[in-house]
């Protein structure tokens, strides 16, 4: 396609009549919504001029929910991507219009946690957000409940029996999948550590308790190291790494709770370190993918973001249509596991 697309462009690209792309457009005779949204996502994707045309006359008869997002580290692969799936979500989740307002914390304090949420909360009906478990974050999901908006936690859990509900994955079973890939995988028994982000990520908290407790439970003869915490950077994580590697010569692999992955990959990498350790991340990034590629990375335990994205939106939806729920709810969606013979 060259130049500027037309409307028989975008009739193709949908797979639609001119005539239907024109109903579309001047509202002249109601489409049906799944062809008016075919017809808006191939005007997206083949950058149609009149997309806010599009948008409006999509959109505009249904009803409409702000949702609230507040993710964390916004320069991470992984939450890049949620990003993008957070708003295909709400792009196509049908017979509603979804406004998401997605916002990322910028600091760990409780201070700037709780303002930032507040923030988020006074223009939206609805929240979730990735945070630690903080006393005053839990002061302050309750003031918005009772205020009647309700508030999700999200992949990491936090402010138990006061938010509305948790989505993500069971961090339990993540963290004891990891040791049962290291404990199945090595060749002899040896010492294994574990990187966490910080003791107040819940989420990481239950994956390290899961990865010690496959140990105790199913392999005690291998030696779980005092868990090192990395607060989710490269740059800790790559030191750290490279010290650990350099006390316990004799150490066999090692699982990254949370984030700060990149670290260690390239501490593997300039160590010469290839095949030589059983390591487990989480998630499947450009950088994870080379890792396994390169067999500096034995297993990758991904979250299906698209899917928690949509799950997490139509439980926002239903909860500002009914009202803050008495009970908390709580979601487990199942992950992904990548090896090097299927990226």
């Amino acid at each position: 396609m060259t130049g500027r697309p037309t409307i028989a462009d975008l009739a193709k690209a949908a797979d639609v009549s001119v005539a239907t792309v024109d109903r579309v457009l001047n509202g002249r005779h109601r489409v049906r919504e799944e062809t008016a949204r075919r017809v808006y996502d191939a005007a997206k994707s083949i950058g149609y001029h009149a997309i806010g045309l599009l948008r409006q006359r999509v959109f505009e008869d249904l009803p409409q929910y702000r949702l609230g997002f507040i993710l964390q580290k916004p320069n991470q692969s992984f939450y890049q991507s949620m990003t993008k799936e957070i708003e295909n979500a709400a792009l196509s989740m049908p017979g509603v219009r979804i406004i998401p307002q997605i916002d990322f914390n910028m600091s760990a304090t409780p201070t700037a946690l709780t303002e930032r949420l507040k923030a988020v909360a006074a223009r939206n009906q609805a929240v979730a957000l990735v945070c630690p478990d903080y006393p005053a974050i839990t002061a302050a999901v309750e003031g918005l409940k009772e205020r009647g908006i309700p508030v999700f936690s999200l992949l990491s859990d936090f402010a138990a029996g006061v938010r509305e509900g948790y989505v993500g994955l069971n961090n339990r079973t993540v963290g004891r999948t990891a040791a049962w890939m290291i404990a199945k995988a090595a060749r002899k028994p040896g010492k294994v550590a574990t990187f966490i982000g910080s003791h107040r990520f819940h989420g990481h908290e239950l994956r390290e308790i899961g990865f010690r407790s496959y140990f105790r439970e199913n392999a005690p003869e291998f030696e779980v190291l005092d868990t090192l915490v990395n607060l989710d950077t490269a740059e800790i994580t790559h030191e750290a790494t490279v010290n650990l590697l350099q006390r316990h010569p004799d150490l066999i692999g090692f699982y990254v709770c949370g984030g700060g992955m990149e670290g260690a990959i390239t501490a593997l990498a300039e160590e010469k370190m290839a095949g030589k350790l059983l390591v487990v991340v989480n998630e499947l990034t450009p950088e994870s993918r080379a890792a396994l590629a390169e067999d500096l990375v034995t297993m990758a335990i991904s979250t299906p973001a698209a899917h928690v994205a949509q799950e997490l939106i139509g439980q926002m939806i239903a909860a500002i249509d009914r009202g803050v729920g008495g009970v908390p709810g709580q979601t487990f969606l199942p992950f992904d596991i990548f090896t090097p013979e299927n990226i």
